[in-house]
């Protein structure tokens, strides 16, 4: 389960506004902002590419003056081969699942001006340049296939790949939802072999979901999907050599292999990494495969007594064959530095702070260049570290949520930042840190939300029952008064991992908050026990019991806050979806007493129903934990709802299944509860599409003023 982007940024038709935050406003796009599409550095590192509406534009660092278009015409994405002769271009796509989609690609030879339709111009799925750029692979149907560029010819390596039932190279949902990626397969190195990864669906339990639409009967969306405790897709390994024409499957007998979720490449010519796990995903083995035997060999197993963070893979081969991992052992995601062999040579970073992601390595001065959480766990800052001593040196703002995209030398990166009171900049900075110019700003947006008397979040922490503090933001009214009494409305997710408590541009629900700030309530925001960038103690707390400490907290934020002078105590409710719905049913029922009303949209009602790799990373099976599934789901404790609840959710969700709010809502039928309940029919997990979401939002937003 990943957290839903609530983008708000809605065409619609609007005449007149006024000076505030109206949800007319919000939706017409009058807030949209400003960004810069597709940034990646060119080879020579002196030079980078966007997306342009007319084109893939080339821009100089050293000048920050565009050199022409690479390419011209309307692209969503582009990809160079290694020497960037040429470029994979995605012409229109047709989304599938949350990271898969079908595409339609044209390669063009930047050398001869030469386009070749991939698999003849009929959509296919993850196509990817072999390293010397002679070919590309690419999925279609289910099976795998490869395409010369210079003939034209497709070989075909899979010919069994069936829907719901065998895929090859392709992840299927599970695998795509859990471990954050669709394509499972990887060229060498030397471009004369394919690893890829087989999974046999046809013993996963099928979800089917009635698609509505105007037809006389409803179709069917069918799909596999494994619940917690049920069967997964078996999964193996699979050798495919160019020269033989022939696939031979990877004995991973003797290893962790019930999960293959990654395969890399690394610095040799004939070597691939799987990463590979047990169902418990307490422990992951990462094997070393010799692409021209087949042999098989353990580097070494990253365990974890509760979970290890296989949807969070952070691996990078270096010129000697040496790789730098993530992991979690020291209480802190940290970077490890190992030897070929899969020896540990040193921990590269220490403190109690967080790698939150990892942009590269640069061979010349020795250094990993990454994101972390160094400067306060709501802040995100670039830095650069040493390998070898260990120093560190800042290269972004110190507050803030800063990303950055390098320049293949590393002598420039353009800077991403943004704070809560602040939206997106754009910034091309030298490679220690200097700003050289900034290439895009926000103000107009700012300048407008200003003028419509936006309000920005105040950061503190709440204590709760445990002794934690938790993070929290709040919004106030612009008028604030310390002696007036106001209602409360609590918004979170509270995912494993999460963080909704952050120093950034919310660019999903914020301007909504303001909205309802204005109307008169006070917004707050609490990350309790199981969220991230806190430490992994923090975090893994409620391994096991799902659910129980991330209520617990979210009922002693309430309390805390109505125990402060200007809230109403009598006037509290909360919002969330997904995870977030989850902990407001909660909310409802276990702390009926705390909260007076209460939005769920999407929620998870009862983790049975929930996938297999999510739930049981953090839960084990229903048949190893079942109180840990039982005693912390909202429809046994439906007989305890008192306030006003507003249940919300897409019949067509394929990863929150309607079934956990149809189940919901009978519990709370037959324990004579009255509620309010919203369909949106043939809505996925994101429920957005035409006027959805203006309906929506409007729909909350009058359910919390008749309602709080």
């Amino acid at each position: 389960m990943k957290k839903i982007f609530l983008s708000l940024a809605v065409l619609a038709s609007v005449t007149v506004f006024s000076q505030e935050i109206t949800l007319d406003k919000i939706y017409s796009g009058y807030y949209r902002g400003k960004g810069i599409s597709g940034i990646a550095s060119l080879k020579n590192g002196e030079n980078y590419a966007v997306i342009e509406p007319n084109g893939i534009a080339k821009y100089s660092y050293k000048t920050y003056q565009k050199e022409g278009n690479i390419v011209d015409g309307k692209f969503e994405s582009y990809i160079f081969n290694g020497d960037e002769s040429k470029i994979l271009l995605l012409k229109e796509s047709d989304p599938i699942y949350r990271h898969s989609f079908l595409g339609k690609f044209d390669v063009k030879d930047l050398k001869s001006g030469k386009v070749v339709n991939l698999n003849n111009g009929n959509s296919v799925q993850e196509p990817a340049f072999s390293p010397d750029g002679t070919k590309v692979a690419f999925i279609a149907d289910n099976n795998l296939f490869y395409q010369d560029l210079d003939s034209g010819k497709i070989t075909q390596i899979t010919a069994d790949g069936r829907k719901n039932h065998i895929l090859n190279g392709l992840a299927d949902w599970v695998y795509e939802e859990e471990f954050g990626h669709a394509r499972l397969y990887e060229w060498t190195k030397n471009s004369d072999a394919i690893v890829f990864v087989k999974s046999d669906e046809s013993e996963v339990p099928e979800m089917y979901i009635p698609i509505y639409g105007k037809q006389l009967y409803p179709s069917e969306m069918r799909f596999k999907y494994p619940k917690a405790g049920e069967k997964n897709s078996v999964v193996s390994a699979q050798l495919f050599r160019l020269d033989s024409g022939k696939t031979m499957p990877l004995n991973l007998a003797g290893f962790k292999n019930y999960y293959i979720p990654n395969v890399y490449k690394t610095a040799k010519a004939d070597e691939i990494i799987l990463i590979t796990s047990e169902r418990t995903q307490n422990a992951s083995d990462v094997l070393k495969v010799n692409t021209k035997t087949g042999a098989v060999q353990k580097l070494f197993t990253e365990t974890d007594e509760k979970w290890v963070d296989t949807d969070n893979v952070t691996l990078e081969f270096l010129d000697d064959n040496s790789f730098i991992w993530g992991s979690e052992r020291d209480g802190n995601r940290h970077l490890y530095w190992y030897d070929q062999n899969g020896k540990l040579k040193k921990q590269i970073t220490k403190g109690n702070w967080e790698v939150t992601d990892y942009y590269g390595y640069n061979p010349k001065t020795k250094e990993v260049l990454i994101q972390t959480t160094e400067k306060g766990s709501i802040n995100k800052v670039v830095s650069k570290v040493n390998i070898q001593n260990g120093k560190s040196t800042l290269l972004s703002n110190a507050e803030g949520n800063n990303r950055a995209n390098f320049s293949g030398n590393y002598n420039y990166f353009i800077e991403t930042s943004s704070t809560a009171a602040k939206p997106f900049t754009y910034v091309l900075k030298d490679g220690n840190g200097k700003t050289i110019k900034e290439l895009q700003n926000n103000n107009e947006l700012l300048q407008k939300l200003q003028a419509d008397n936006m309000v920005t979040k105040e950061f503190f922490t709440v204590p709760n029952e445990a002794g934690d503090q938790m993070n929290a933001w709040m919004l106030k009214p612009k008028d604030f008064d310390p002696n007036k009494k106001y209602p409360l409305f609590m918004f979170q997710y509270s995912g494993p991992g999460s963080q909704s408590v952050s120093n950034s541009w919310d660019a999903g629900n914020g301007l909504w908050f303001n909205h309802l700030v204005q109307k008169g309530y006070i917004v707050v925001c609490v990350d309790g026990r199981g969220t991230g960038y806190k430490g992994t103690k923090y975090k893994k707390s409620t391994y096991m019991n799902l659910g129980k400490y991330e209520i617990e907290d979210q009922i002693a934020a309430a309390k805390w806050f109505g125990n402060q002078s200007y809230i109403d105590k009598s006037r509290i409710g909360i919002f969330g979806w997904s995870y977030g719905g989850y902990m407001a049913s909660l909310a409802l029922t276990k702390g009926a007493d705390v909260f007076k009303a209460g939005i769920a949209v999407a929620p998870v009602t009862n983790w049975r129903y929930y996938d297999t790799v999510y739930t049981e990373r953090f839960l084990r099976t229903p048949q190893e934990n079942p109180k840990g599934y039982d005693e912390n789901s909202p429809t046994e404790y439906a007989n305890l709802m008192k306030g006003n609840f507003l249940l919300i959710h897409g019949t067509a969700d394929d990863n929150v299944h309607f079934q956990n709010s149809m189940e919901f809502a009978e519990a709370l039928i037959q324990n004579k509860k009255q509620f309010e309940f919203m369909a949106y029919p043939d809505k996925n997990h994101g429920i957005f599409g035409g006027q959805t979401r203006p309906q929506l939002y409007q729909k909350m937003t009058d359910f919390i003023l008749e309602n709080l």
